[in-house]
């Protein structure tokens, strides 16, 4: 055998499974057909997060005045730089995963991967030519695409995915956003804070509707604040694409209607990339159309592994990179933990913030659970009024018979740092107790996790 694992992509299951198989002790190849850190880093979780960072601060020099600050002279947001510095965020994340491939004598190949047996991958390399590999164990980390709907075709103009949105030349006086979930919440957010007059455009009741109702009603009222426009209940049934306007049309509890935009983002979820990859050549099952696997990621080709978005669960690079580990681990001979997917964080950017792990609410009730509830406003934290920023809050959800810690919801300023928390206290399986006789910094807003689990007891002291 050439290797002992290929890999074929390199996002942030693949490159994560080719470091931690090189440390122990693997000889490892590294398959990838565009660029090294997949779509995460080089066109997704990065690079948004440098583009809504800039939206962050352009805020704050907007509301200057409110810290006391006077600006003099016009503040301009220059979208070209903004755009640029955020390409080189990405580019130089993508240069560091390099540096770590060769820092752990990983073999990067360069070309499009495809399973011709259980031992062997064929390369399909950029020049046309192809080259062949071999390894004990191959695993598959070939990632997802932005899903395109039948009435919603992009075109890559007018019409556009989250790649293309990355990258405008010029900022666009309106647009639609076709669903709320993390990726289109999140460009919401940023055209918005832009100067783009956004509408938010969501098939079911509420935006972000996977989140608890009461964290979706808090986005929703500060969006609206910010002069966002958010039509939920709305199915989108086709999009007619001009030279300089496209119109949306879409059905909701008013009847048809449509509006009038320069651009259209899609944004209604993703799909996997196990197109032409040899699947159905070696007879590798799927399952409701991702790749079927066991709690260590092994198809039922023994030997072939897959991670990532393309197997059924959360399609998020932290749980990518996760189920690299214990997929690697496992071939190792090492006894990995299987994944606990009732705690997974979940995380949207925009501002403010949504966090959560666990169980939602309504998910907590539908299974007769007797729960208790405790819930802390920002508005009553002292450090969100004096950072300026006191939408949201924190909820979390018990047993009310066995005191533990069910699910925990946030939206807030600086949420997505705090929950990391909650994931390890439902991990120690943590009681509210716990959560209140564990001493939190004074001031700061992960007091707030604090004081609503001693609002479940209700014991809560600034409330």
């Amino acid at each position: 055998m050439d290797f002992d694992i290929i890999i074929i992509g390199s996002g942030p299951g693949g490159y994560v499974a080719a470091i931690r198989a090189s440390q122990l002790g693997k000889k490892v190849a590294v398959i990838e057909k565009a660029e090294v850190g997949g779509i995460c880093l080089n066109w997704g979780c990065i690079p948004t997060k440098a583009l809504l960072k800039s939206a962050q601060v352009y805020n704050y020099f907007k509301h200057a005045e409110d810290y006391g600050i006077s600006v003099k002279g016009e503040v301009i947001a220059d979208f070209e730089k903004v755009i640029e510095r955020s390409r080189k965020v990405a580019e130089n994340m993508n240069k560091g995963i390099t540096f770590l491939f060769k820092k752990n004598k990983i073999s990067l190949f360069e070309g499009f991967g495809k399973i011709t047996d259980k031992n062997t991958v064929e390369i399909k390399k950029h020049d046309g030519s192809t080259e062949t590999l071999k390894a004990g164990h191959i695993i598959l980390a070939t990632g997802s695409r932005s899903k395109e709907l039948s009435g919603i075709k992009q075109n890559g103009k007018n019409i556009i995915g989250y790649r293309e949105a990355l990258v405008l030349n010029k900022l666009p006086k309106s647009m639609a956003v076709i669903g709320s979930g993390a990726i289109g919440t999140e460009f919401a957010y940023f055209y918005n804070s832009m100067g783009t007059e956004v509408t938010l455009l969501e098939y079911f009741d509420n935006i972000v509707p996977l989140e608890d109702k009461e964290v979706s009603k808090q986005l929703e009222r500060s969006f609206k604040k910010s002069k966002m426009a958010i039509i939920t209940g709305a199915a989108v049934e086709n999009v007619e694409a001009f030279d300089n306007k496209c119109i949306v049309h879409y059905t909701d509890k008013k009847g048809k209607s449509n509006i009038e935009v320069e651009l259209v983002l899609s944004a209604v979820g993703v799909v996997p990339n196990i197109e032409n990859i040899g699947l159905e050549e070696i007879g590798i099952e799927l399952e409701n159309g991702k790749i079927k696997v066991d709690k260590y990621y092994q198809t039922n080709i023994k030997g072939i592994y897959a991670i990532g978005d393309i197997v059924p669960g959360y399609a998020l690079a932290h749980v990518a990179s996760a189920e690299a580990i214990c997929c690697v681990e496992k071939i190792a001979g090492l006894n990995p933990e299987p994944i606990d997917y009732g705690n997974i964080p979940t995380c949207v950017y925009s501002v403010p913030e949504i966090a959560s792990a666990g169980m939602t609410e309504e998910q907590a009730t539908e299974k007769g659970i007797n729960i208790k509830i405790g819930k802390f406003p920002f508005v009553a934290s002292g450090k969100a009024a004096a950072s300026g920023n006191k939408d949201g809050f924190i909820k979390l959800i018990f047993d009310a018979d066995s005191d533990k810690l069910l699910g925990a919801h946030f939206i807030g300023d600086n949420v997505t740092e705090m929950i990391a928390e909650i994931i390890v206290s439902k991990k120690l399986n943590a009681k509210a107790m716990d959560l209140i006789k564990s001493i939190h910094p004074h001031p700061s807003l992960s007091e707030a996790i604090m004081e609503a689990a001693s609002a479940a007891h209700n014991e809560a002291i600034h409330l």
